[in-house]
């Protein structure tokens, strides 16, 4: 599969699922949030939600950094927090970026919320 991040200025071509999913999240940009679903639509695999949760959960270590504090549920909630050391540091990190949470909830969600399939042009 092939897509384009014009925030590269190149064609990822030959990446695995994993890799094309993290060069997507390196594209929200700050004070902005989308869901594992969102994703998952942008890169043609509609029902593959969990295996975009997944790869967040394996992206706590790679170079560049993936924000994946940006990706939640597809109701606003910080439903990967228990992958974060410690688990407060998702909220955190997104308070830190001007986002307002609330029990483990996003509060302005719809206002916050970065869809790829807008964002990036498709």
């Amino acid at each position: 599969m092939t897509i384009f991040v014009p925030k590269r200025l190149f064609m990822v071509e030959q990446l695995s699922f994993y890799d094309q999913v993290y060069e997507v999240v390196r594209s929200i940009p700050a004070g902005r949030v989308t869901s594992y679903g969102a994703i998952a639509k942008f890169l043609g695999a509609g029902k593959s939600s969990r295996l975009v949760g997944w790869a967040m959960n394996e992206s706590h270590q790679k170079l560049p950094p993936v924000p994946a504090h940006r990706v939640v549920n597809r109701n606003g909630l910080l439903s990967g927090k228990m992958h974060f050391v410690p688990p407060e540091s998702m909220a955190e990190r997104l308070q830190a970026e001007g986002i307002v949470v609330e029990n483990d909830a996003i509060v302005n969600f719809t206002t916050v919320f970065w869809d790829p399939a807008t964002e990036l042009g498709f």
